[in-house]
Formats: C-alpha cells, structure tokens, sequence
C-alpha cells in the first residue's frame, strides 16, 4: 500500500470517527444525577408561576438531571402561565410535567403546561382540558374581543402541540370546546407521553427515554436516582400564602373590623393595630391576585356606612345599606376569576355573615353608649342631688355633692343642711335649687 493510499485511509478513519463522536456526545447529553420534585396543588397565580420558574433556575445552576412537576391545579391566569411556558421553553434542563395523583386535574392553564413540557405524564384518574379563554382570563368581554383571545390562545395551543410532536386537534379543541381528556384518552390521543400510577413508576418509564432539547438530544438515567424535593424560601411560602383569595379577603374583613372597632372605641389599641397589620397585608395581596374594584370600592363603603350610622340617626337605614353594600361587594370582590381564583360560597357566607354581625353588634353598642344620658362629668352633673355646707344664695355658698365640696348659687336663700339639686354648672360653679319635699337639717 502506498503512502498517499494510507493517507488516505487515515484521514478517512479519523473523519468517521469524528462523525461518531459528534453524534455519539449529544445523544448521550449529561451525566445522570438527581432529579428536582416540584409539587404544586394550586391555580396558577403570580406567586405559584415565580415557584415553577425559580425551580428551573435552581435545577440550572445545581446540576439537576431533570426537574418534574407534580401538578393538581384547576387553572390560572393566561400572564403567569406565558411565563412559565416561556421558561420551559428556555430551559436546558428537560422539564417533565406529571399530572397526579389520582384525581388530579390539569384544567385550563394547567393543559398548557403539559403541553409545553418535554415529557408529560399523568397518573390513572387522572384528566385534562377545558382550557377556553374565559376560564384563563376571567371576566366576559365582548364577543369580538373574545374571539381575538380565542384565536390567539388556539394558535398558542397548536404552536406548542407542533413542538412536542403532540395532538394539535386536541390542543385547538381544548380551547374553543373546552374539550377534556381522562389520562387514557389522553395517552391514546398523543396529548401525554405515558401513564405512571406513582413517582417511582414514572421514573422507571422515563429511564433510558430520549428527549429533544433545543440543539442536542438527552437521555434520562432516572434508575435509583436521588429525588429532592423543591423546597420554597420564607418569601416565596408567604407570598403564595397571601396570594389565596380565601386568605386575602379573610385579612381584608379581619383588618376592617379592627379598625373600625378602634375607630367606635378609641383608646383600644390593640384592635386597632391587628387590623391596620392585617389590612396592610390584605392590599399587598389584591395587587397579586385580579380583582374586581368595584366590589373593593362597595365593601369600604359598607365600612363608612357603618361608621356613619354611629353618627347619623338612620332609625336602620345606613345599617341596612352598609350590610347591602358589604355583600354584594365581596360577591363582586373575585366573582368573574378564573376557576380557583375565586370564593367559594361555602366561605363566603359565613365569613360575610359573621362579619356583618360584629359590624351590626359594635354599631349598636357604640350608637347605645353615645346616646345615653351622661352619669358623670360635666355634662352628668345636672340632676344630681348633695346638701349645703353653708347657707346659699345669689351670693354663693357651698354645697356637698358627689363626694366633693363645690361653689354653688342659687336664685333664692338656702339654709345650710338643707338637700338641693343641681340644676346647672357654670365653670367651676353649680345652681341649685331647694328640694322642697325634704325637709331641712340645721347646720
């Protein structure tokens, strides 16, 4: 064999083999390590979406394998689920959305995420769908403008389904039919890559599996891997805490009687500062979550008519409209939020119901006290019996009254020891008069 022959077919070899190994290395991605657990059973809110999104970021940066969303939700908001879709897409780390246990639902919102996720899984019982724009965006708009969130939320379904290789008919049905799907269906449909009754089955399917990332192909070692389980920050636990609706307008209802107790019985204190804490909170959580103004608006009205009926004689009426008020405001307060993101009437009531009643009980008993003939003081003095210490007169004198020695006048003489009433006080005098039905004492 000649040199230029075996020239040849060296660099021949060595261009196989590069070809090789350039494939060979991608195929084979990352080294097998642990897997991140993420357990969310909640709608997707702000605070539930910066949970999803800082997971992947730790995943980044700690060397995770893959991370896995355990997820039970009925739904969101349309903002935190692009959000999130568009972190999974970004992603170098394979996201797999498993949606458990049995019973679980990934409704609305929820369906998005599976069907942005590099491998999707549900457990037996299991289902999905429903996602129409109401349901993700809240509230009614017109017919046009609905159609327009419809057709985009469509075209956002079938992008992602197109993606991952899933059912683009069932993603655009999801949306304009809020079409769902049990796990099978799901299966068979190719919406979910497979079925797992629990975590350790899952990770024994997704052992060996392929997934396409953006520019290489990875491989999952998930045999006898590690499991860590996310763990939220102190920030994070508080703001999604403050972030449930329930929560909110419970803080909402507990900071305005405080206040309002403080404000009907000044000199309490603590009521005063548990409800201006508890209110501070309630607002920072309402600029979280949507919220309908108007019912805002209508359950501090119902506040000041309550207050005002402290004030006002109303004989009820301003009782009556701030109950009104506060009602049809908390109705209206998440009325129109998407699925999970709303009061449920078995809260609702009782809450409102036992709030209106502290209102009703307070009004009343600062309206009582108010209204009442003063006993003590300046303005209860009037009226009050004592007897002279010296003879009165025109020229003054003095009297014995209430456990106290007082300057007193009257109109005509009065012996000393006889009993007189107090008719009026002038500064640090009293007129009196005689009680003419008892008789004198001498001095």
């Amino acid at each position: 064999m000649s040199f230029r022959v075996k020239q040849r077919f060296w660099r021949t070899l060595l261009v196989i083999l590069g070809v090789g190994l350039f494939w060979i290395h991608p195929i084979r991605g990352q080294a097998a390590g642990p897997v991140l657990l993420v357990q969310l059973d909640d709608a997707i809110t702000p605070a539930s979406a910066a949970v999803l999104i800082n997971s992947l970021r730790e995943a980044r940066t700690q060397g995770f394998q893959a991370v896995i969303w355990e997820i039970d939700t009925p739904g969101g908001l349309v903002e935190s689920t692009r959000k999130i879709v568009k972190a999974v897409l970004a992603s170098p780390v394979p996201v797999i959305v498993y949606v458990a246990p049995p019973g679980a639902r990934a409704a609305s919102a929820g369906t998005f995420l599976v069907l942005a996720s590099h491998v999707a899984a549900m457990a037996p019982g299991t289902h999905l769908g429903a996602a129409h724009p109401i349901t993700l965006i809240g509230g009614k708009p017109d017919p046009k403008t609905l159609q327009k969130i419809e057709n985009d939320l469509v075209a956002w379904a079938r992008s992602l389904a197109h993606l991952r290789g899933r059912n683009e008919k069932f993603a655009e049905a999801a949306v304009r039919e809020s079409q769902t799907l049990t796990a099978e269906e799901a299966l068979r449909q190719r919406v979910v890559d497979l079925l797992a009754d629990n975590l350790n089955e899952l990770l024994r399917k997704l052992n060996g599996r392929r997934v396409k990332m953006e520019n290489r192909v990875v491989v999952l070692r998930t045999r006898n891997v590690s499991v860590v389980i996310y763990r939220e920050g102190l920030k994070s636990r508080i703001l999604r805490l403050l972030a449930h609706p329930q929560i909110a307008y419970f803080l909402l209802m507990l900071g305005l009687a405080g206040l309002y107790f403080e404000l009907s019985h000044p000199g309490a204190v603590f009521p005063g500062v548990l409800g201006a804490i508890c209110l501070v909170l309630a607002l920072f959580a309402l600029q979280i979550l949507p919220v309908n103004y108007a019912g805002l608006l209508l359950i501090l009205l119902a506040a000041v008519l309550y207050f005002l009926e402290i004030k006002v004689t109303s004989y009820g009426l301003l009782t009556l409209a701030a109950t009104i008020s506060l009602f049809l405001g908390s109705i209206m307060l998440f009325g129109k939020n998407p699925q999970g993101l709303r009061l449920p009437y078995g809260f609702l009531i009782p809450v409102t119901s036992a709030i209106s009643l502290f209102f009703l009980t307070i009004t009343w008993l600062a309206a009582r006290a108010l209204r009442r003939r003063p006993f003590s003081g300046r303005e209860g003095l009037p009226g009050k019996e004592g007897r002279c210490l010296t003879e009165v007169g025109p020229a003054g004198g003095q009297i014995f009254l209430e456990g106290e020695i007082w300057q007193a006048v009257a109109d005509e003489p009065i012996p000393a020891g006889s009993p007189v009433k107090v008719v009026e006080q002038k500064g640090l005098k009293v007129r009196v008069s005689p009680l003419r039905d008892e008789p004198s004492e001498g001095a």
